[in-house]
């Protein structure tokens, strides 16, 4: 149910909401906000606004009494208050803009990274050498990005296909492995070499029938068969002899788990080579996020809570707590309901800041190509919980992420 009030009867501590007014139309950060002044109560006035919307919940004290004659104030128009509320407001449009445009930027490097994984998956049984040297090179770049780097910042891709194919799961092992093995200090050469391992971990699928792969209700013969990828994988891993075995370990041991109880091995705890228990977490996570049928797909958040919880004994207790922390509560791509009511999607988190992501915000008012962005740093608004998409309406989910897919790129912040 809506309440409204007169703007005349506000008073700093009421929480307010500015209804159907478009974002750009008035000079606050949000449209839903805890009134903290009789300035912004003035500039609501200037606005020629007569009535709000309040919210009994969110606000610390109730608005005045009716009864409450307030003193009459002539608004300044010109006022520095309202000035200078302008002046933040176009300055956090261009901040806006500017955001805007890295995302893009990181979409676009994703997009060519992506595509060179996918030629070297694609010709490595042809050009071995030359797919390698390749994917040193891919590797090399990402690795070098983050080497010193005081943080690190996962930026979530928009992906222009619902289904991109193998390629683009090892792009996302090799983003989510190195973000993991940064947060391990793990030097330039283990990280080098856990690139690698994660690029080619699923080297052998290439082997195996797609009907085989998509099939979540496998028979016992189709698992054998599945399982049998990492055996093709050394397969074709064996072709390039300059390979560090600590590369091959990764092909080798990606599927075993910590209770012992993984293929094809059966290896447990510390016998699993450490960067394949990294690589371990990574696939697992972006299987989760991103299987072969949407409609099963977990939420970053809960696919976080579900390894965390339900499979802890399937992974390195330490490397599993390091990557709940690098990547956050609420890592990129999670719905959020934020303290302010909003419904928004995290877009990109700071390694050293997890509690202060960056926000796409739903506005039906605005075209989702211009949907703001909102830096919790910024603001008093502060995440209230995650949401599952089956939850919220329709409209809300696609506006939000209308291709339903969890794709990241990582870059050293210093």
């Amino acid at each position: 149910m809506k309440h409204t009030v007169s703007v005349d009867r506000l008073q700093p501590g009421v929480f307010i909401s500015l209804g159907e007014l478009r974002w750009l139309d008035h000079p606050f950060l949000l449209n839903r906000f805890l009134l903290s002044s009789q300035e912004q109560i003035k500039v609501l006035r200037s606005l020629g606004l007569t009535t709000v919307e309040w919210d009994p919940e969110r606000s610390t004290v109730r608005p005045l009494p009716e009864t409450t004659t307030p003193a009459v104030e002539e608004v300044d128009f010109s006022s520095s208050v309202l000035d200078s509320m302008l002046d933040a407001k176009r300055e956090r449009t261009q901040r806006v803009r500017v955001q805007r445009e890295g995302l893009a930027r990181c979409e676009r490097l994703f997009e060519q990274e992506a595509t060179g994984v996918g030629e070297i998956l694609r010709d490595i049984g042809s050009r071995p050498l030359e797919s390698y040297g390749r994917a040193k090179g891919a590797v090399g770049r990402m690795v070098g990005s983050l080497l010193d780097a005081e943080s690190v910042a996962v930026h979530l891709v928009n992906m222009k296909v619902k289904e991109p194919g193998l390629a683009h799961h090892a792009m996302n092992v090799v983003v989510l492995s190195l973000l993991l093995g940064k947060a391990a200090k793990l030097g330039e050469e283990e990280m080098r070499w856990l690139g690698l391992g994660a690029m080619f971990h699923d080297l052998g699928k290439i082997d195996v029938p797609a009907r085989v792969l998509r099939n979540a209700q496998r028979t016992a013969a189709e698992e054998q068969f599945y399982q049998a990828h990492v055996g093709y994988g050394i397969k074709h891993a064996a072709t390039i002899n300059e390979l560090p075995v600590a590369v091959k370990n990764i092909i080798a041991c990606h599927h075993e788990r910590w209770d012992g109880k993984g293929f094809p091995n059966r290896l447990a705890a510390g016998k699993i080579p450490r960067l394949a228990r990294v690589a371990a977490i990574a696939n697992r996570y972006d299987n989760l996020c991103n299987p072969f049928d949407l409609r099963t797909a977990r939420t970053p958040a809960e696919a976080v809570a579900f390894m965390f919880k339900q499979e802890g004994a399937h992974y390195d207790p330490e490397l599993l707590q390091l990557f709940v922390k690098s990547i956050g509560v609420y890592p990129p791509g999670s719905f959020v309901a934020l303290s302010d009511g909003s419904v928004g999607l995290v877009v990109e988190n700071n390694s050293a800041d997890l509690l202060h992501p960056l926000i796409m915000l739903h506005d039906p008012g605005v075209p989702r190509n211009e949907a703001l962005l909102l830096d919790l740093r910024e603001t008093e608004a502060t995440i209230a919980a995650a949401i599952s998409p089956a939850k919220l309406p329709v409209e809300v989910v696609e506006y939000l992420a209308p291709r339903g897919r969890v794709d990241y790129y990582i870059e050293g912040v210093r």
